[in-house]
């Protein structure tokens, strides 16, 4: 490809891809197999380095559980822990969570991350493969191709997207991130950001920022390849746990096959009534302003160990 645009500068080359890409848009080519045409067996497809077995990791959202942790008085914690795990630049939630009505009244709290769909919109516009599925179906982008088209963010039903205009301020420590598209620290001016299911974290066995932090066990990071799932305090059977609760996909009739599952309620599992009054409390991002402290500890957190601003260590 670079061979084919040698001497072009970006927006020559955005005009030359824009047709190419407006017909991936329209075709819509999965870049990865359905799930629907898998099979969750020991029979899984492996990686392409040939001695290890692939996953197909999807997360699944207990929104009974979910209060939006208006109940414990601080934010959100998944998106909280996002934003500190990832020195996420000020004002990206890259999970995050979502006032919405109910049917017969109320509203419940919905946390949205990157829908990490099998169709994916944003892989099939890019005009350069930036973005792209990795063996697991995990949605990745490579920051170091991107162009900074912007055409996936267009692309996106769900705007789980985030730009970089300029070089973000971000603690000291983020310059010593080893970068890499599992874990795209630090944030790289001119290019788009998302959730990426903490890719770097899954490869190692372990759970998500946001599952770990999360002191409702919400959220369950799932594999169907072994057809488990987990929120850090329990492991459940994934297929008996989405049929017996009634899972539904957010935009599912939009045919992107997203791999976010929820299931339905609105915190009732922590006392909370439809009609609670009770708002979200804001999440900060403490480098913006300066006043930057990280709490000192190991993850994942503890139920018992809540990392909040309000009440963190002097």
């Amino acid at each position: 490809m670079e061979g084919d645009n040698k001497g072009l500068n970006r927006r020559e080359f955005l005009k030359k891809s824009l047709g190419a890409a407006g017909l991936l848009a329209i075709l819509g080519t999965p870049a990865v197999p359905l799930l629907s045409q898998r099979k969750a067996s020991a029979s899984a497809p492996h990686s392409a380095s040939g001695n290890k077995k692939a996953h197909a990791w999807c997360m699944v959202i207990d929104m009974k559980k979910c209060d939006g942790c208006t109940g414990l008085g601080v934010p959100p914690q998944c998106t909280q822990a996002c934003i500190m795990g990832h020195y996420a630049p000020e004002g990206m939630k890259w999970i995050e969570v979502y006032e919405q009505k109910l049917p017969g009244g109320g509203r419940f709290f919905q946390p949205t991350p990157c829908y990490q769909c099998e169709n994916a919109p944003c892989v099939n516009v890019c005009p350069v493969a930036a973005t792209y599925h990795n063996e697991d179906g995990i949605v990745l982008i490579d920051h170091h191709r991107c162009i900074g088209c912007r055409f996936c963010m267009a692309a996106c039903p769900y705007q789980r997207r985030f730009f970089n205009w300029g070089t973000p301020k971000l603690p000291p420590e983020a310059a010593l991130a080893e970068y890499s598209p599992l874990y795209p620290v630090p944030a790289i001016k001119g290019t788009v950001i998302k959730c990426m299911f903490c890719a770097h974290f899954l490869r190692d066995g372990k759970l998500p920022y946001c599952v770990a932090a999360c002191p409702r066990k919400v959220l369950y990071m799932g594999d169907f390849n072994e057809d488990l799932a987990s929120n850090g305090a329990e492991v459940v059977k994934l297929s008996k746990f989405l049929d017996e609760n009634n899972a539904y996909r957010y935009k599912e009739a939009l045919g992107t096959q997203p791999r976010v599952w929820y299931l339905p309620g609105h915190g009732q599992e922590f006392g909370r009534e439809a009609e609670d009054p009770r708002e979200l409390k804001p999440t900060v991002w403490p480098w913006a302003d300066g006043s930057y402290e990280r709490r000192r500890g190991v993850w994942p957190w503890k139920e018992s160990d809540i990392w909040t601003w309000e009440a963190r260590p002097k």
